[in-house]
């Protein structure tokens, strides 16, 4: 990955693979926010930074070398050609083009583990504005401040704490699986970082002993914050557009880049709802 330190920050040659407003609304992480100028702030681990396309290049505001290597080059995935990732992907059904080609420049981020599973366990029944307030309330409440807002909470520290310590949340039923998702993680009988290397049905399995996760959580932990890309999260929207635009496609034939995948199906089936059957759609 070619990329320079200037006065500027980090500045990441990177050309069309790479599209802010792609990655970070698509619904995979909540801590990013869109600025007037379409550049995107947010918080990840301890750093609060603005990231910004200049022509062909990505610019992370007053980062270091070292922040690059000890954290962006991993959570934005800069390593991996998507490139060819989408060509694979056609590869295994040549109708699946038409959903890689809606999209451009959308990227899996490597989140942590953490806050990927209490994120989507606040999710549930949610919509993503929705989502970002409560995750945000979550932090300024528990995280740790640092300068430009809060980090995200550990499970450590929330397993310590009760339904009614959560009641500044607003988050309805959710806060007693975010305290027994927090007590499981705390206690190493959730153990997150197992799930990166271990067998994915025995991951599925683990999370969902944990009150309140059901496989589209448990999925979408395993994309989103494990970086297991042949996990695919899936729905009733995406249940019904797998059956009426690919037909005969499923999670188990396409391959080790799943996820990806479910992700251009999943913005493809938006771009034409006139084309999937949302008569069963609730």
């Amino acid at each position: 990955m070619n990329y320079e330190i200037t006065n500027r920050g980090i500045e990441i040659k990177i050309g069309s693979c790479f599209d802010l407003k792609n990655t970070f609304d698509c619904g995979q992480c909540f801590r990013w926010n869109e600025d007037e100028d379409g550049s995107f702030s947010g918080i990840v681990k301890d750093k609060s930074v603005r990231i910004y396309r200049d022509n062909d290049k990505i610019i992370i505001e007053n980062s270091s070398e070292d922040d690059f290597k000890n954290l962006w080059e991993n959570y934005l995935d800069l390593n991996a050609c998507y490139d060819d990732i989408r060509n694979e992907i056609i590869s295994l059904d040549s109708r699946l083009k038409c959903a890689v080609d809606s999209i451009d420049g959308i990227r899996i981020l490597n989140q942590d583990p953490w806050e990927a599973l209490c994120s989507f366990i606040i999710s549930q029944n949610n919509n993503i504005p929705r989502i970002k307030i409560i995750v945000s309330r979550l932090c300024e409440h528990f995280g740790d401040e640092i300068q430009g807002g809060y980090t995200f909470p550990s499970a450590d520290k929330i397993a310590k704490l009760s339904v009614d310590d959560l009641a500044p949340l607003r988050s309805g039923f959710r806060a007693k699986y975010i305290i027994d998702a927090a007590k499981k993680v705390s206690s190493g009988e959730v153990n997150l970082e197992k799930m990166r290397t271990a067998p994915i049905d025995e991951c599925r399995k683990e999370l969902m002993t944990i009150k309140g996760v059901g496989p589209k959580v448990a999925e979408c932990t395993l994309l989103y914050g494990l970086h297991r890309l042949e996990a695919f999260p899936i729905d009733v929207w995406m249940k019904k557009a797998l059956s009426t635009l690919f037909n005969g496609i499923s999670p188990e034939n396409l391959g080790r880049y799943a996820g990806i995948a479910q992700q251009y199906i999943f913005h493809y089936s938006r771009l034409n709802p006139e084309l999937v059957d949302t008569s069963k759609i609730q």
